[in-house]
């Protein structure tokens, strides 16, 4: 099986100004994503989607691939869409989203288990249990609830589900921002006009939710530390990484 991960990586960022070159522990925040997804075996080729020379030069400069694509492109999926459209002979498309530098192979392989175990699921994503009592009223973790099947019903910030009846047990997980796409799939969703509930909550896997496809969860144990805000990227100093 041939699987591609494609990391888009925008130089403008409202919350922290050129996050993907800022440095976490001696080197750019992007060459960790660009590094760790590397050394996952399993994945045929890993490439830079960025909008920035200076991301292009700074990932070539360690021997790694980068692509230069539309700076309007809205969304990291459409500049994985526009990069993986390239290479038709892939199986599987990963989007692992640039400020994810802490990310470990393992869990990568986990996200695309079920391409490998023979499945064909037009989408996948990851979650982990969520800390009811630090993360629930916290709109920065995006919550995710499940079918019967490992399907996912509901993305949101919000807390969810609502505890009507507190005493019944409900699972909810914390979502990870890391999606894998059967590559024609890839190539349709790009094409979906954004939805109501996907701009009501800027996440854009609600998209694929709204048109009616089905999102399958892949749940594990793992933890990284995924950069939006100036504490988070503080954070990042002393977070300690190990494969």
């Amino acid at each position: 099986m041939k699987i591609l991960c494609v990391i888009p990586s925008r130089i403008g960022s409202t919350r922290l100004p050129r996050k993907p070159l800022l440095p976490i522990q001696g080197k750019p925040m992007i060459q960790w994503t660009y590094e760790n997804a590397a050394q996952c075996c399993i994945l045929s080729d890993v490439i830079v989607a960025t909008d920035s020379q200076e991301i292009v030069d700074c990932i070539t400069s360690i021997g790694g691939k980068a692509i230069l694509t539309h700076p309007e492109l809205a969304t990291g999926s459409e500049r994985v869409a526009a990069v993986a459209q390239h290479f038709p002979e892939m199986d599987v498309v990963i989007n692992l989203q640039g400020d994810e530098p802490f990310i470990k192979p393992s869990m990568i392989e986990t996200l695309v288990a079920p391409y490998l175990a023979g499945e064909t699921p037009a989408m996948t994503t990851l979650a982990y249990p969520l800390d009811m009592n630090l993360k629930y009223h916290d709109p920065g973790a995006v919550k995710v609830i499940l079918d019967q099947t490992g399907h996912a019903i509901y993305f949101s910030r919000s807390p969810l589900p609502y505890f009507r009846v507190p005493h019944v047990a409900a699972p909810t997980y914390h979502h990870i921002g890391l999606y894998a796409f059967r590559w024609d799939f890839l190539m349709h969703y790009q094409s979906l006009a954004p939805t109501p509930l996907e701009l009501s909550e800027s996440l854009e896997q609600l998209r694929a939710i709204e048109h009616g496809h089905r999102i399958r969860v892949c749940l594990t144990n793992e933890r990284t530390l995924e950069i939006n805000t100036k504490e988070e990227y503080e954070q990042a100093q002393a977070f300690q990484y190990a494969i």
